[in-house]
């Protein structure tokens, strides 16, 4: 429990870092003020004043804001330096450079792992990478390194070959598994677990990785390639889920953090791609057309460069009510779907 809190708190503070750090270097650039650069919500619990700027921590990690002077026409205070004064397109710049930094974000986190790390080649052995905390393999004794010899008594040579005979008994019943470690040979018996979104069948382990290591500019265009396949991917499914909205494929924060925690038995990397993926998808969503959201204010700007005057202020407050209405609606029925798969099933 308490890895999957720290998990969530840290997968939420880097991307919310990030995106709300993107609005507050072009606002500032564009000579707007910012009262206040915030993460999270609710309560401060830590606050310190550089110049005209408060910088605060607050109690709920799950959002952040930056409280830029100027964005309620009606109450600008700050004069030619209030977002409302600045021309359109410094306006957009703004509006835009949230989700920008969330893209590349994970161009970052992928330039490090390449790096630093290297890149990941599977080994066609029968040898265990890791074994995840609290799994079938782990409680049976498995660890980290192992090589698997037989299940049930018929010898395995290849990581294909295990994981295709772990996968012929769809009942999930009993197996002996015989491994070696530090050249001593021993068994143990493991109940596979079935994954109910897949039917798959689970003892929670990965194979081992052999890590090449990148120069830097070799690992710069990888890792620009990556986040460009991944976006791909990410679009066509988003296109898929308008498509076809059964609300399936659609993750609160509940269902979001116990992934987190999931993914963090796995190590510190694996966290920072899951951060990556994330990172896509939070860029994506806040440029949808929705009101309240990023794209809804760049179309309501789009809008006002054409029409040559922004929007009427009652035509604003009635977007902005949809818009809320809408995300509010949506983030009911995550939770509740999240709530529904995380306790009670």
């Amino acid at each position: 429990m308490l890895l999957t809190v720290a998990a969530a708190i840290f997968v939420f503070g880097l991307l919310v870092l990030f995106h709300e750090l993107g609005h507050f270097i072009t606002a500032k650039l564009t000579g707007m003020r910012v009262d206040e650069f915030a993460i999270g919500f609710g309560p401060k619990i830590f606050r310190v004043r550089y110049g005209e700027t408060v910088y605060s921590l607050r109690a709920i990690p799950l959002g952040g804001f930056n409280d830029i002077a100027g964005m309620d026409p009606s109450d600008n205070q700050a004069g030619e330096r209030g977002y409302c004064e600045k021309p359109v397109l410094s306006r957009m710049i703004v509006i835009l450079a949230g989700s920008a930094m969330n893209f590349i974000l994970p161009i970052m986190i992928f330039f490090g792992v390449y790096c630093f790390q290297g890149v990941a080649n599977p080994s066609p052995d029968a040898v265990l990478g890791a074994v995840v905390d609290d799994m079938p393999a782990q409680k049976a004794g498995l660890q980290d390194g192992d090589k698997i010899l037989s299940i049930n008594g018929e010898p395995i040579a290849t990581w294909d070959e295990f994981t295709t005979k772990l996968s012929e008994d769809t009942e999930a019943n009993p197996v002996v598994i015989q491994y070696e470690r530090n050249s001593q040979v021993a068994e143990v018996e493991v109940t596979p677990t079935i994954e109910k979104s897949t039917g798959r069948v689970l003892i929670g382990v990965q194979r081992f990785m052999n890590y090449e290591s990148q120069g830097i500019f070799s690992s710069f265009a990888m890792a620009l390639e990556h986040t460009q396949e991944i976006l791909a991917m990410m679009l066509n499914a988003l296109a898929g889920l308008v498509m076809s909205p059964s609300g399936a494929a659609v993750t609160g924060p509940i269902g979001i953090a116990k992934m987190a925690g999931q993914v963090a038995t796995l190590g510190f990397i694996p966290l920072l791609n899951f951060a990556a993926l994330l990172s896509l998808n939070l860029g994506i969503i806040n440029l949808l057309p929705v009101p309240a959201l990023d794209g809804g204010h760049f179309v309501g700007l789009v809008i006002e460069a054409v029409r040559g005057k922004p929007l009427s202020p009652k035509a604003l407050m009635y977007t902005q009510r949809v818009g809320i209405a809408l995300l509010l609606i949506l983030t009911v029925v995550v939770t509740a779907k999240d709530i529904v798969n995380v306790f009670f099933k």
